[in-house]
């Protein structure tokens, strides 16, 4: 039967047809009676209640239930512009209800003194409350059974073609009703353990809850499944690669390490570091491949871990490449790692798209020969004509910014994988690690180094916008720089932004005494170079840009950033920004400045970035606000099985919960031989056949 519903085309349900089915499968993928099955509600509404009219109150009314009676109906307009307007009474008081599409049909449909039951999302205009395209129950219809009823998601197309929740509902109750035998998709040694709901009960209760004590043990059943999975196909193969992935043993510590480390190493290690870096010798010396996640908040000194464990691999005789996803970030750290080794004799050399052909021509001689020991670059590392002589190790930095498949290909440039270090200053949530990284082990940089100051975030508004910029001056005669940060390139007054372009003019004419760059992603490579060099020299002491510096600029100098529209930013891109800042010795500052009607979620996120520096802290936030598939790069970093219910966000207990119970199962039957655990291996056939291979995070 699992098959059966997986396959047949939702055309053939009851009330749907070849139309409906068309729309359904262009505006939400549902394809199949499967489909329509795992289409869950997102929340529920409580049925039973009758809310009175005079009884609404607030401009943010969610959906209520009322019911009365049309007292007149009145047709507006002509043509596509055409739409129809009910006076509607409950005796309580008036509301108007009002329909864009189908007015004619519609018009029919429904007649006065009548009673209907409504239900939608009042709002006021005109002065006067509203429901547009409510859901309408005929007359005489009972209240909802058990009193929930699920609310769906839905887009406008949909809607405006006659689709409601009513209409989802009732087309799993068909599917069901249809379905004489509905197979487990767990064994039945989990499902009793964890005292599961079946499966077939717990589709039927997620749709037609009969009380929310059921609706929650649905849901359990339903989130743990995909999460189980999830760590299952996670776990097996990554208890595979780590026995049978074969890698290069650097068992030895030399001169390249230890000479750095004794005369060269520019500041203490922290502790946090020296941890990091014994962690990571430690895979390298196991004979395995090393595929470690380095997590490091800005400015903590994830590059000099990086070089430190890159010039062990030099010590065994190998070569090292380290991956950034812009040229920006490329060259600077080409720079910073060209400078600390300099006295060494190591030769260094950077690849990017601009590199011209003759500097390439000597980049391709001296890595098939040996003689170049660091490369560093863009995506232009793994171009096929980009050919070592032995390389043994892989860093790569803002990894989430890189498609898998171009990870990948770096497994390719030697017979035998070379390890790998992915970093990243983004961090990230812990059940966001233990699912979208969860075949990689995690080091963490949880300090600072000595003397950074943790940076003062202000928040700010367009009143207070004289004194900030009196503070930006007095930063300014004390021979710092500063960065000022806009959304956009240019104006849209639709969004009421402040341009880059306007707020240059701006900029430089409130500060004429100061020269100023600019920088954002539509200027040529060659003018980005020379705009950000006179910054980072010193000879311009203001930046205003876009977000292309929330990665890569280090100057030590800058020690005010002020953030134009700060509430168009989320809270983990805010918290890159500002880790521009705060990389010298001296005070920082990060002004958001935003206007003072602001949603309420907006004011909390901002509010959070003045209480806090931490980024876990913030991570965690982000993803509770925001949900999983908001931060930025998650989803192509790798979470192979759409989740129709789970929430990465909210659901931490669960996926514990089901990776747990994975590495039961793989500790007890790691080939997932057994009888009883003949369904785990169908199923994860079934769930990769829709992906392709996405494990290879590297």
């Amino acid at each position: 039967m699992n098959n059966l519903l997986r396959n047949t085309d939702i055309k053939y349900l009851r009330g749907i047809g070849p139309k409906r089915a068309e729309l359904l499968e262009k505006n939400l993928g549902i394809r199949t009676y499967h489909d329509m099955l795992y289409h869950f509600p997102t929340h529920y509404i409580d049925r039973t209640t009758i809310r009175r009219i005079r009884d609404f109150e607030g401009e943010d009314m969610a959906a209520v239930q009322v019911r009365g009676q049309f007292v007149s109906f009145n047709t507006i307009g002509e043509g596509a512009k055409m739409r129809l307007v009910g006076l509607f009474s409950d005796g309580s008081g008036t509301m108007e209800v009002v329909w864009f599409q189908r007015v004619k049909s519609l018009r029919e449909l429904y007649h006065t003194h009548t009673e209907y039951t409504l239900f939608g999302k009042p709002s006021v205009f005109n002065g006067r409350w509203s429901m547009v395209h409510p859901e309408i129950d005929p007359p005489g219809a009972p209240l909802a059974s058990g009193g929930f009823r699920g609310v769906y998601p839905l887009t406008e197309q949909l809607r405006n073609r006659g689709f409601s929740s009513r209409t989802f509902a009732t087309a799993a109750a068909e599917i069901l009703a249809g379905a004489r035998y509905i197979p487990e998709t767990l064994p039945e040694h989990i499902v009793n353990r964890y005292g599961l709901l079946d499966l077939r009960t717990a589709l039927t209760v997620i749709h037609t809850p009969p009380s929310m004590a059921m609706l929650d043990r649905a849901r359990l059943r339903l989130k743990f499944e995909e999460l189980f999975y999830l760590q299952l196909d996670i776990q097996r193969y990554a208890r595979r690669r780590s026995s049978s992935t074969q890698g290069f043993m650097f068992g030895h510590i030399g001169q390249f390490f230890n000479n750095f480390y004794s005369q060269f190493l520019p500041f203490p290690l922290t502790g946090a570091q020296k941890r990091v870096i014994k962690e990571i010798r430690a895979d390298m010396g196991t004979g395995r491949q090393m595929n470690r996640l380095l997590q490091g908040d800005v400015g903590s000194g994830k590059t000099l871990v990086a070089l430190l464990t890159m010039l062990i691999a030099l010590d065994n005789g190998y070569q090292a490449c380290l991956m950034a996803p812009t040229e920006i970030l490329a060259t600077q750290h080409y720079e910073t790692i060209r400078e600390m080794v300099a006295p060494m004799g190591i030769n260094v050399r950077l690849l990017t798209g601009s590199t011209r052909k003759k500097e390439r021509d000597v980049i391709d001689a001296q890595l098939q020969d040996g003689s170049l020991h660091i490369l560093i670059g863009t995506h232009a590392v793994i171009e096929d004509r980009v050919k070592f002589h032995n390389l043994g190790y892989v860093v790569i930095d803002e990894q989430h910014r890189f498609g898998v498949a171009q990870r990948a290909r770096l497994w390719t440039k030697n017979v035998i994988p070379p390890h790998v270090l992915v970093m990243t200053a983004t961090p990230i949530p812990r059940t966001l690690a233990m699912t979208v990284y969860g075949d990689l082990d995690v080091s963490v940089i949880d300090e600072l180094p000595p003397g950074r100051k943790p940076v003062q975030t202000l928040l700010r508004y367009d009143e207070n916008r004289l004194s900030t910029y009196q503070g930006i001056a007095r930063q300014l005669k004390m021979g710092r720089q500063v960065y000022i940060v806009y959304p956009l390139i240019n104006e849209n007054e639709k969004l009421d932004l402040r341009s880059l372009e306007e707020g240059y003019e701006n900029i430089c004419e409130i500060y004429r005494d100061y020269r100023v760059a600019y920088v954002h992603g539509r200027l040529k490579p060659e003018e980005k170079d020379y705009q950000m060099s006179i910054f980072a020299s010193g000879e311009a002491q203001i930046l205003v840009s876009t977000t292309v510096i929330e990665v890569g600029v280090n100057v030590p100098n800058a020690t005010t950033m002020l953030i134009e529209n700060a509430e168009r930013f989320g809270l983990s891109q805010l918290h890159q920004l500002r880790g521009r800042v705060g990389r010298g010795e001296g005070q920082s500052y990060c002004i958001l400045m935003t206007k003072r009607k602001i949603a309420k979620d907006t004011r909390r996120r901002l509010e959070l970035m003045t209480a806090t520096t931490n980024g876990f802290e913030i991570a965690e936030a982000d993803m509770q606000m925001r949900g999983p598939g908001d931060i930025e790069g998650t989803m192509q970093s790798g979470i192979p099985f759409d989740l129709h219910i789970a929430n990465l966000a909210t659901d931490g207990q669960i996926v514990q919960m089901a990776r747990d119970a994975a590495c039961e199962v793989l500790d007890a039957d790691p080939d997932l031989t057994s009888p009883a655990n003949a369904i785990l291996p169908r199923q994860l056939a079934l769930l990769n056949s829709r992906i392709r291979d996405w494990s290879r995070i590297s």
